[in-house]
Order: structure tokens, then C-alpha cells, then sequence
């Protein structure tokens, strides 16, 4: 079981994409926030605190420029490769200039038709554990692939971490 602790240091407007379920990222930033997910279930089981709305990763309905940061905690892992680098390329339209886009997620391999990830999630004053799971024909991810998707994308890699085939990644608009 991987941990992640989180503190609370970003500033301004955040879209959390995939943000629904345990709303990690909702639960630190609350109001900051706008959690866009694709599954009905999933917005209804966030907690409350923060913007919920249903919409597509790779198909944001706002204007170019419209958050200071775009996060993807545990979302990237759901989606098929081409819907991942659709999905980051309207994160960086939707983000301003020299905003930030962070991303946590763990290493696949392909052809796996199983995968789990549990985590311990801390956060100031609690923590959380969510297992992040998937099943059938799994698209692999690691982050030097992610990597490249956002630098192709015009982001430049701030920071990185990694801790077993859990990853974080922060890049620059």
C-alpha cells in the first residue's frame, strides 16, 4: 500500500478533472475548486465543498485560460492513450499562462486485464484510503509517457517524484 501526503499550496482557481468519488483534491482545496468528472455516480459520492459537474476530460466547456491550476489525481489511469492526450491538451488550453498542471498516478503495464492501486491518502486532519482500480483491456501509462504528452503539449516539467510505481509530476504553462 503506497501513501501520499498532501498540504494545501496551491493558490487561486483549480480544475480537478476525474475529481469525483473521493474527491481528493476537492477535500484540500474545497471552493478553489471546479471537479469535473464523466460518471454521474462518481460527482454524487464526492463530498460536498467544492464546484461538481459532469463533462468529458477531452472536451472542457470552458474558455482558453480559465484556471490557475489543472490537476489529475488517479484520473489519467482511466482513460485510453488517445483520450489522455486529448484530455492534457485541453488542460493546457483551459490553464493561464504560467499556471500549473499537476499530476499523481502510479505506473501500468500493458495487457494487463487487472490492476489495483491502494493508497493512503493523507491530508491536514485526516486520511483517506482509496483503492483506484481498473479491469479488461488496460491501456499501460508510466510517467516518462506523460511526461512527453505534456511537453508536446507546450508544458515544461517543474517538478517530479516518484516512490515505488506511484509518480507525482508538475509542469509550466
Amino acid at each position: 500500500m503506497a501513501q501520499i501526503d498532501l498540504k494545501k499550496t496551491l493558490r487561486g482557481r483549480i480544475l480537478d478533472i476525474g475529481g469525483g468519488g473521493e474527491g481528493v483534491i476537492g477535500r484540500l482545496y474545497q471552493s478553489q475548486v471546479t471537479a469535473i468528472d464523466n460518471c454521474p455516480q462518481e460527482l454524487e459520492e464526492a463530498p460536498e465543498g467544492f464546484e461538481k459537474l459532469l463533462m468529458e476530460a477531452e472536451k472542457l466547456a470552458f474558455p482558453e485560460e480559465s484556471f490557475d491550476h489543472v490537476t489529475f489525481f488517479y484520473s489519467l489511469m482511466y482513460m485510453a492513450a488517445q483520450t489522455r492526450r486529448r484530455a492534457i491538451e485541453e488542460a493546457v488550453r483551459v490553464l493561464r499562462r504560467g499556471g500549473g498542471l499537476h499530476i499523481w498516478d502510479t505506473r501500468i503495464e500493458s495487457g494487463k486485464s487487472e490492476f489495483l492501486a491502494e493508497l493512503d491518502i493523507r491530508l491536514p486532519g485526516q486520511t483517506l484510503h482509496a483503492d483506484y482500480g481498473l479491469r479488461g483491456d488496460i491501456d499501460g501509462q508510466d510517467d516518462e509517457a506523460l511526461v512527453a504528452l505534456c511537453t508536446d503539449a507546450g508544458l515544461r516539467l517543474a517538478d517530479r517524484s516518484r516512490r515505488e510505481s506511484q509518480f507525482y509530476l508538475s509542469f509550466l504553462k
